[in-house]
């Protein structure tokens, strides 16, 4: 009796050992033979919402491949490094793509993709996710609504550090009536990451080449990748 039921136990436990040897074969199969079409997918989102903030002109080089890895950083809001991808035009740099986090939002964390043309003028904001609202939260998206648009042209040199707020608040900015978190937290967000981008200007555009190294004093958090032309 115990004979045989360590016979059915061996192979019960066989069956499923068998079972799972070819559950996880699939699954590798499968990973494998969709990963390359997932990444190009993922690619081609990405680079349509980068050409919303980034018009053509405004480049002619691999803007997906020109990157730098930025560290951390309060002024973005990120709590882990991020990517900026740089644009070139004619081999000199036009605009920088960062990724920031408005952190208050009405429902939590905003997150955002900033393009800041070379001359420190805003070419375009864009809402990647958020969770405010239905209704109130949506106007932040650009495919509802063209409140995003306002960032357009933005700069230092059109606004004062008082002027970046709604105009509710005394800045002049507009905002949806009865719905003002969502846009008081995009524009300190967008603000916060101009301060950003003009304190680390040159290192975000640096070439490869001059990336310093990790014993040189380099505290930008910023880090340059792989530069394709």
């Amino acid at each position: 009796m115990r004979k045989t039921l360590a016979k059915a136990s061996v192979r019960t436990a066989l069956s499923l050992l068998f079972f799972a040897v070819i559950g996880t074969a699939v699954l590798a199969s499968t990973f494998s033979l969709t990963h390359d079409l997932i990444v190009k997918t993922e690619e081609a989102a990405k680079l349509k919402l980068i050409m919303q903030v980034v018009p053509q002109s405004l480049f002619n080089n691999d803007i997906l491949a020109d990157t730098v890895t930025v560290e951390a950083s309060k002024q973005l809001g990120t709590d882990h490094p991020t990517t900026a991808y740089r644009a070139r035009l004619q081999g000199k740099p036009s605009a920088v793509v960062l990724e920031a986090i408005a952190p208050d939002g009405y429902s939590g964390r905003i997150s955002l993709i900033i393009a800041i043309r070379e001359d420190s003028s805003i070419s375009g904001v864009r809402v990647v996710s958020h969770k405010e609202t239905p209704g109130l939260g949506d106007y932040i998206e650009f495919a509802r609504n063209r409140w995003i648009s306002v960032f357009d042209g933005a700069s230092h040199a059109r606004y004062k550090e008082d002027d970046w707020n709604v105009k509710k608040d005394g800045g002049q900015f507009d905002y949806m009536a009865g719905a003002t978190i969502s846009p008081r937290a995009i524009i300190k967000a967008v603000h916060k990451a101009l301060h950003y981008y003009e304190e680390n200007r040159s290192r975000l555009f640096a070439p490869a080449a001059a990336r310093p190294s990790a014993n040189n004093g380099n505290r930008s958090g910023v880090q340059v990748q792989e530069v394709k032309e």
